[in-house]
This record gives structure tokens, sequence and C-alpha cells, in this order.
């Protein structure tokens, strides 16, 4: 292999959102997707939330709006057109201070005609928009913090102890598989070798799969054969940090934390002539 093929390497891969796209992208590079989605994303009530945001904004119990994810952001903002309340629900965000981790929640409100005070720097962290918020005084304020599939108390945590009034909001959560037979393949096929790299791309896919793994009595063979037997990627710190947490220590940590990237590094590493320890 060479440059960024994947030299035919079977890749397994537990994307859920953006299957098809990952894994179009692995053929392309030259590797054979084995597409194993490790999560699914289960609805809230997001008119719900939507409501609940707006009465926060207008009522004053908050004027600082964390918008976590674009998924998160765009449901809120489809939910409130839905609702007929997006025209006021716009104008309560403009007086608001609204936080983006990240360029995609920027997206999702750049389509509505809707702008962000505070960005984040890359990789997007928690970290970074921790930092990102040191300029934003949130002292005695009501802070809405429009998350992912399951709560980030670090952030909440650290909000609370700069003395805000964190608000949280979520409007999906991150469950298994409904049937958790491919998992339950999956960590035979990366145990037995039949795959030669296995890519994450969020640290909760890595806790489902070794979940699957410990209801299997397998959780040590698991770990072991990500560890030594195939290639581990991840695609950025966070998601590392997650795996380390499980005791896998990934061979490749995508720079920036995208896809593309990932799997690049990935066929970088693959490339590699295998010496003797």
């Amino acid at each position: 292999m060479s440059g960024e093929s994947l030299g035919g390497a079977r890749v397994a891969l537990l994307e859920a959102r953006l299957e098809s796209e990952l894994a179009a992208l692995v053929t392309r590079m030259g590797g054979v997707p084995v597409s194993v989605p490790a999560l699914r994303e289960a609805p809230l009530d997001v008119a719900a939330a939507a409501a609940s945001l707006l009465d926060a904004l207008q009522d004053g119990h908050a004027d600082v709006v964390v918008l976590l994810t674009g998924a998160g952001a765009r449901l809120l903002l489809d939910a409130a057109e839905h609702a007929g309340t997006l025209g006021a629900l716009g104008t309560a965000l403009a007086r608001a201070t609204v936080v983006c981790r990240g360029p995609k929640p920027l997206s999702a409100l750049a389509e509505r005609g809707l702008r962000a005070d505070v960005r984040t720097a890359p990789p997007y962290t928690t970290v970074e928009l921790l930092d990102a918020l040191g300029t934003v005084d949130v002292h005695a304020r009501g802070v809405v913090v429009v998350g992912y599939g399951e709560p980030n108390e670090p952030l909440a945590e650290a909000l609370r102890a700069r003395g805000a009034s964190v608000i949280p909001l979520r409007v999906y959560e991150w469950l298994p598989p409904d049937d958790p037979a491919p998992l339950d393949a999956l960590v035979d096929d990366v145990i037995g070798g039949r795959v030669d790299a296995v890519a994450f791309t969020s640290q909760v896919q890595a806790r489902h799969l070794v979940a699957a793994a410990a209801r299997l009595g397998r959780r040590a063979a698991l770990g072991r054969a990500l560890n030594h037997t195939v290639v581990t990627a991840s695609i950025g710190p966070a998601c590392t940090a997650g795996l380390e947490a499980l005791g896998v220590t990934p061979h490749v940590t995508a720079d920036p934390p995208k896809m593309r990237p990932m799997l690049a590094a990935l066929a970088a590493h693959l490339a590699r002539p295998v010496t003797d320890p």
C-alpha cells in the first residue's frame, strides 16, 4: 500500500448517521468497508425541548445558549418552525449569547440566518469549549446546553463551578442497536482477525462494542485484539480518551478530527513495514 490507499484492508465501521458516506470513502480509498452501526439515535420530545428553550430565553431564565452539535441545533430549529415559533426563537437567540462547539452547529444556525457569538477552536472538545466560554461571564446567569445523545457532565460541572445555572436540553439519546446480532458478530470478527482495522468515530461506539463483548464473556479478548491484533483508529482526542478509558490505546488518531484524515492516517499506518519487536 502507498499514499492514501487502504490496499484492500477490511475496515470495520461503527458509524450510524454517516454510515454510507464513510463506507463510500473507504471504498474509494481501496478498502473494504464492514459497516456495523454500534448505536442508534432515539428521538426525544423535540417539540417540548424547543418550547422550553424559547420559554427560558423569553422569561429571562437564561441568556446564554451552548450548542454542542449541528444535529441538535437543526432539530430544535426545525421543531420551532413546525410549531410556528421559529421567528420568536430567532429573535430570542439574537438577544442571547450563542456559543457553538465546532462548525456543524454554526452551519445549522447559518441555514436559518442566525449567528453565533462564540466559537471554539479545533479539535472542538469540551476542553476547547470551556476555553472559549472563558470569554463569557456566566456567573449568576442561566446557560442552556443543547447536548448530544448523552449528558456532558464535565461541561455542566465546570459551568456550575463558574457560578452558572445550567439548563440541559437533549433532543435525542444514544442507545445500542435494536438488533444485537451484527455487533455480536463483529466482536467475533475482531477477535478472530477477520477484519484488519476498526475505525471509531465516537467514544459511545466503543462503549457499545465493549458492552457487547462483555455480554458475550469476551471483553478481555476484544481488548487484546483492539490493542494488538487489528489496527484501531480514532477520529479525534475525545474518542481516543474514551477508548483509553476502556483500556484500548488507538494506533491512529486523526488530525484534524475528521473522517478522511482518520482514514488517511489509517492507510499510512497500514503501509508501514512490519518489524519484529
